[in-house]
């Protein structure tokens, strides 16, 4: 099972590049980037709301989840 971070597709569809999402979310570009890349552990409720609220999204269009192929 795997969670699927989607945060780029969302940007390419906004035309927006992380350095202006950081700004606008007030996240560092190291955290968003490290979310971007699926390499976080978690993330705040506070952050994926502002995420989607700049990005005008839902959270499942940016967290997917995957079922392992066996």
């Amino acid at each position: 099972m795997a969670i699927v971070v989607n945060v780029d597709v969302m940007m390419a569809k906004r035309k927006m590049s992380l350095n202006e999402l950081s700004e606008k979310v007030g996240v560092t570009l190291s955290n968003l980037s490290i979310l971007k890349t699926g390499k976080a552990k978690a993330v705040r409720f506070s952050t994926l709301n502002s995420i989607c609220q700049v990005l005008e999204c839902q959270p499942g269009d940016i967290l997917e989840f995957q079922e392992n192929e066996k």
